[in-house]
């Protein structure tokens, strides 16, 4: 069984991680050839706070 693992900054809308999650799932059902049953896809939502580019997180960049 596929599983996909994202991290992406926190903020974004129901809507968008749902279609996010439909996106992911397809391709990777389509490219791996697997029942789309099989495709596991996990989102982890991180804190501005938490993720840090340069050593800047992005909270203080903005």
């Amino acid at each position: 069984m596929p599983i996909a693992f994202l991290h992406i900054l926190e903020g974004r809308n129901k809507e968008t991680k749902n279609q996010l999650i439909a996106e992911v799932s397809e391709a990777m059902s389509r490219t791996l050839e697997v029942d789309p049953s099989k495709v596991r896809v996990l989102v982890q939502e991180v804190p501005k706070e938490h993720w840090a580019e340069a050593g800047i997180t992005k909270a203080d960049r903005l």
